[in-house]
Formats: structure tokens, sequence, C-alpha cells
């Protein structure tokens, strides 16, 4: 696998927080620094956060609330990680712009396409916030859309507490396996919960290559965007599936 040029990055919102709710920006800082590490190596670079650490549309929804506003308030706290995000990469000496689906003139852009390539090719890191704007979509089905749209090369998928795909949950299986590859119907047809099932569809339908990977260690992002062979590369074909496995 060779290094990329223009990268999606999507983070959870629960990398956010740090384990709680709300913004830590201790753990804010970490991550910007290690996003300004790859935009300084020269790779262009996108990011769609969630907004677990505010809100959960769905889980809302389950306390009784109505989903499609459960789903704006999650929009909402996506847009403060990522302007939490914005002001930590601009402290690493970063160009930033939030562009975000739903109009909010005094703190974001709106999503445009066009403008957000044209960013990325300045060398400024884009965070699309809001969501898709809509309601019953996850920020997975965002992450593979945004990056159709912005023409990345690949989804990154940043995860804590597990470093790639695995056979099961791996913090309750003990006999879960990591997978080095999968393609999206095998993922699919296994039910491996990496990301929404449309997401994965959205991503095989376009042959857009994802690679799921821990955090950890630190530097975990730029190894990835070199094309190290860390975590699962998930892709449309098994025919993308590394030759030399043993190098993970």
């Amino acid at each position: 696998m060779s290094g990329y040029q223009r990268v999606l990055l999507k983070l959870s919102g629960e990398v956010f927080g740090g384990g709680r709710v709300g913004v830590d920006p201790d753990v804010v800082q970490k991550v910007a620094a290690e996003i300004a590490e790859v935009q300084r190596a020269g790779v262009q670079v996108a990011v769609v956060t969630g907004g677990g650490n505010f809100f959960r549309g769905a889980e809302l929804q389950q306390r009784g609330m109505e989903r499609a506003r459960a789903d704006y308030m999650g929009m909402l706290g996506i847009v403060m990680n990522c302007l939490a995000l914005q002001d930590f990469l601009e402290k690493e000496g970063v160009e930033t712009r939030v562009q975000s689906a739903i109009t909010m003139g005094q703190v974001a852009e709106p999503y445009i396409p066009r403008r957000a390539i044209r960013h990325l090719e300045k060398g400024r890191v884009v965070i699309f916030g809001a969501g898709m704007g809509l309601p019953y979509f996850s920020t997975d089905t965002v992450a593979a859309q945004r990056a159709l749209e912005s023409k990345c090369e690949v989804v990154l998928v940043a995860k804590n507490g597990v470093d790639g795909v695995y056979t099961a949950d791996p913090r309750l299986d003990p006999t879960a396996v990591k997978l080095d590859h999968v393609t999206y119907d095998d993922a699919i047809a296994q039910g491996l919960r990496i990301m929404d099932q449309t997401a994965f569809a959205l991503c095989g339908e376009n042959r857009l290559p994802m690679v799921v990977f821990g955090m950890e260690p630190e530097g975990s992002i730029l190894r990835v965007v070199r094309g190290e062979r860390i975590g699962t590369l998930v892709s449309a074909d098994e025919a993308d599936q590394p030759e030399d496995e043993e190098k993970r």
C-alpha cells in the first residue's frame, strides 16, 4: 500500500470527551497535534467527527424524545467538537476551515464541496460539521459521503480501545481474531460492526477503501497515511489484500 495524498479522517465523539460528557481539552490538543503532523507531511486532510460525547439521537429517542429533534441536537454537539478541534489545530499553526451542513454563518462556512476541495488544495484542514444536516443519518455515512464528494483516496477510521476489525468485540470475547483485510461484502454479511452498513455499502459501491486502526500509540495517523500496514484494510475486492501480510 503506498502513501495517500488526500484522506478523510473519521473521529468518534468519544475521542473528544476522553470518556466523559463534553470536551477534554488535553485530549483534543493531542489529536490536533497528530493531525498537524500529517498536514505538515504534505497530506491533505479532511475530518468528520461524531457527537456522542454530547448527544446520541438514538439514545435520546429511547428515553422518549422525538428522533429527528434528538438527531438535530446531536448535530449541534458535532459542531462544538469541530470548533474545539479547529481551535487547537490553529494553535498548532494549521489553517483550518469548519464547514457545517446546518447554516450557522457566525462560526462556520456552509458545506460547499468545491470550496472544501479548494481549501484542501491550499493545505488547509477541512472539518465537516453538523453531520449530513438531516436526521436518521449517522456520522459514519457522512464520512463516506464527504470523502467521496471531496475526492479523498481513503477513509481512515480512528478507534479508541481497539486497533482494527475483529471477528467479534475483543473487549467482550477473548476468542475474537483481528482481521488484516476484509471486503465490504464480507463485513456486511458477517455483521461486523465497525461502521454502519449504509457507510459500508456506499464505500463498497464506489470502491473507496477504508483503514480501521487504533489511536494508540501516538503517531498512528501519520503511519497509516504513509502506507504502513497497521489496523485493518476494508476494500471492495479480495484482490486489494496486501501481499505481505506478515509485515502488519
